[in-house]
């Protein structure tokens, strides 16, 4: 069977795949369009999976809070390059799998990916598996949380995707939907941005980084000079610095740093006549914990280019 440029052309339009991968694909499918199409499809998954031991620590964390339901999410989809980032079908997807575990609370990623892509009949793993294709690059959904709308969920990115942080506020009724309440979810978001606290409080640091901690500060102590009798308690007074740079609550606010960000966030309250109470947060960094090779994949497209001058 035939096929034209026009052929070749729709095709191109309809699976994003290169001018020669779409003439090559109705000529093994003797101009089937369906058929060529299966062919892509088909090639795509092998393209994936060579792309999959590709270094991926680009891409973009994304953080939104649905304006009917309430719920939250934050979401890090990692590609190879910074510039998929602004890729319209990249931020798209991103977008898409977003409210995929905002309407469906996935479990976990397993249960992410298994879970219906909107408006394409295909799963999102087969639908991140397209993207590869139609991208050109090794794409992946690192991870996610979700925060339903028992708090009053705040979201926040910062440059262009860089950091995606989410918090979720316990409010009095009295404040729901208050938009200073919500001024303050975006300071304390981009408080945590900045920052990078480790836990919300004291309560959730682990007694064993305490204890190496007070180890450490314990012999800086002893080689400052201090009396053995004397520098527990002065390690047990230094410990509240590790705190202060640590824990949220404890922290200096930015924006007026003579008080924590808890007693700020008081004094917000009783400004409004109500409760607010941090209950929780989440900080992605895109790539973050990643280790990138030396040589990465625009190193390796332009070592391709140049040798085939």
């Amino acid at each position: 069977m035939a096929f034209t440029a026009k052929d070749v052309q729709n095709l191109r339009e309809q699976t994003g795949a290169g001018m020669m991968d779409c003439k090559k694909a109705l000529s093994a499918s003797d101009g089937d369009y369906e058929k060529a199409i299966e062919f892509l499809r088909e090639k795509g998954l092998a393209a994936a999976a060579k792309k999959a031991g590709r270094v991926a620590a680009e891409g973009m964390a994304y953080a939104y809070v649905c304006p009917k339901c309430g719920v939250g999410v934050l979401v890090e989809v990692n590609a190879e390059t910074d510039f998929v980032a602004k890729n319209e079908k990249f931020t798209k997807f991103v977008e898409c799998v977003a409210h995929v575990i905002i309407n469906n609370d996935p479990a976990d990623l397993d249960a992410l990916m298994a879970l219906p892509y909107p408006e394409t009949g295909r799963t999102v793993l087969e639908e991140q598996q397209d993207k590869v294709l139609t991208i050109g690059e090794n794409i992946r959904i690192r991870r996610f949380v979700r925060y339903c709308n028992k708090t009053m969920n705040v979201a926040y990115i910062h440059a262009g995707g860089k950091i995606g942080v989410l918090v979720g506020l316990e409010v009095s009724d009295n404040l729901r939907g208050n938009e200073a309440v919500e001024e303050l979810g975006r300071d304390i978001c981009m408080q945590i941005a900045a920052m990078n606290p480790q836990w919300l409080d004291r309560t959730q640091v682990p007694t064993e980084v305490i204890d190496k901690e007070k180890e450490i500060l314990l012999v800086q102590t002893v080689n400052e000079g201090k009396p053995a009798a004397v520098a527990e308690k002065i390690v047990n007074g230094r410990i509240g610095k590790f705190y202060e740079e640590n824990c949220l609550v404890d922290q200096a606010f930015v924006k007026e740093n003579k008080i924590s960000v808890s007693k700020h966030a008081a004094k917000v309250a009783a400004e409004l006549g109500g409760e607010i109470k941090i209950a929780r947060f989440a900080r992605f960094e895109k790539g973050e914990g990643i280790e990138k090779r030396e040589d990465n994949f625009a190193e390796e497209i332009a070592k391709l280019a140049g040798g085939n001058k």
